[in-house]
């Protein structure tokens, strides 16, 4: 017997990007694919005491921010949370996220937020990862995890709407060319895949199974089947790291004026003209470079401290990925050093300093990192964050020594419930006082 169905008004959106209804006795109901302000008829599917989520089975009245998705996919896949958002109110909405954030977690109080818009709401990433699963009998699904299970993968072809342009005709052809249950891949019951688009072509990462001759002879020939791939890497299971089966060990790709020799694992932000906006706000934070010594903690391949060296700035860059300290360190600017290991092992050898520049991913900054920053504080830190939470917290514990003074932010992942941050943190006048974290 299916679930009975009950009326809910929407009256919030989840930091996921779900619709949030309540029941009669007040429990929280979360439906996807749903708008504040919209009468909704739902569906339970999972129960618990104080919440239980639901599917949408009928929109009773449609918000005044509802529009037709483009993509015949979304009602299934879990790439897009928020496409059946007119763009506006998904800024919006963005701006609000931030903003409750730092209220809730950080007891910070900031007033009304800008968030930049993406150039472009679709065709923006430059990188995207698939999962291959083989489902026996030479059969094959690979696509994205199914937004209701995450067990379930909903098989993409060419629907997808988010990559740059050359992006998806690689997928397509790599379908076409893998063979009769992937078998030219490696083998394993499930791969991810990842396509990286670069200036030249794209490079293609495979993560999970195991490698044999065969398969790595059948990889390679990959390269000479399908023009636009440059690069065939594997990271078997339990590896960390990646073998090239075929194609260019590094492949250039340009980033805020620099030629980077990229290999298959360095990262880069997945929207190149979104992330022009970040660069280009981060320096106007910092200041005049000439002169200054400037950490860059958690530095990726350095984009960032190469560009401040070039300008005067003597710049110690702190990364802990090999393949990104290997970018970093090629044809390295006069003025940038680039030290391997952990921002929390390092950042105190490298103050004092009179700017730190934090991008740290998505779990924030450690403890020890806020201590030291406490312990030793700098002018000016600038904190470029890619979770809301993490942000409010990490701002929270450095409190006792830095004032907020700006917050920004910038949409770099349209449809979804990504939002990127940029807050600049100024010394208190006190010079603050140190204090062990919460």
């Amino acid at each position: 017997m299916s679930a009975p169905s009950l009326d809910l008004v929407i009256d919030d959106l989840t930091s996921e990007g779900s619709g949030v209804g309540r029941s009669a006795e007040g429990r929280a109901i979360f439906v996807p694919r749903t708008i504040p302000g919209e009468e909704v008829r739902a569906r339970l599917v999972k129960e618990k005491r104080s919440w239980a989520r639901a599917e949408l089975v009928e929109i009773l009245t449609p918000g005044s921010d509802r529009r037709p998705p483009r993509c015949r996919l979304h009602h299934r896949c879990g790439g897009c949370q928020l496409q059946h958002i007119t763009y506006a109110r998904q800024v919006a909405w963005k701006a609000d996220r931030i903003r409750e954030a730092l209220a809730r977690i950080g007891g910070i109080e900031v007033g009304e937020i800008e968030v930049e818009p993406a150039p472009d709401e679709f065709g923006y990433r430059n990188r995207i990862s698939f999962t291959l699963r083989r489902l026996g009998g030479a059969r094959v699904v690979a696509g994205f995890r199914d937004r209701e299970s995450a067990h379930r993968i909903v098989n993409v072809t060419d629907e997808c709407l988010l990559p740059e342009s050359g992006v998806i005709p690689a997928w397509t052809e790599l379908r076409a060319r893998w063979g009769q249950g992937a078998e030219r891949l490696p083998s394993g019951a499930e791969l991810r895949l990842t396509l990286r688009a670069t200036d030249d072509g794209v490079v293609l990462v495979i993560e999970g199974g195991e490698t044999g001759n065969t398969d790595v002879r059948d990889a390679g020939k990959l390269i000479e089947e399908i023009p636009a791939l440059l690069a065939v890497w594997h990271r078997p299971e339990g590896e960390t790291r990646a073998l090239l089966l075929g194609g260019a060990r590094t492949v250039d790709d340009r980033w805020f004026g620099e030629v980077l020799a990229l290999e298959s694992s360095a990262f880069l932000q997945v929207n190149r003209e979104g992330a022009h906006a970040v660069h280009r706000a981060v320096l106007g934070e910092l200041g005049d470079p000439a002169g200054q010594r400037i950490v860059d903690a958690y530095a990726g391949v350095a984009p960032w401290g190469r560009r401040l060296a070039r300008h005067g700035a003597r710049v110690i860059a702190i990364e802990f990925d090999d393949a990104a300290v290997r970018v970093a360190r090629h044809e390295i600017p006069e003025g940038l050093e680039v030290w391997h290991g952990r921002v929390e092992e390092h950042l105190a050898d490298a103050l004092p300093a009179d700017r730190v520049l934090l991008n740290p991913p998505r779990a924030g900054i450690a403890a020890s990192v806020i201590d030291t920053l406490l312990a030793s504080p700098v002018p000016r830190v600038i904190y470029v964050s890619c979770d809301p939470a993490t942000l409010a917290r990490d701002l929270a514990r450095l409190a006792p020594g830095y004032e907020v003074r700006r917050v920004r932010g910038f949409d770099l992942f349209p449809q979804t419930a990504h939002v990127e941050t940029v807050v600049t943190l100024e010394m208190r006048a006190d010079g603050g006082t140190p204090s062990s974290t919460p």
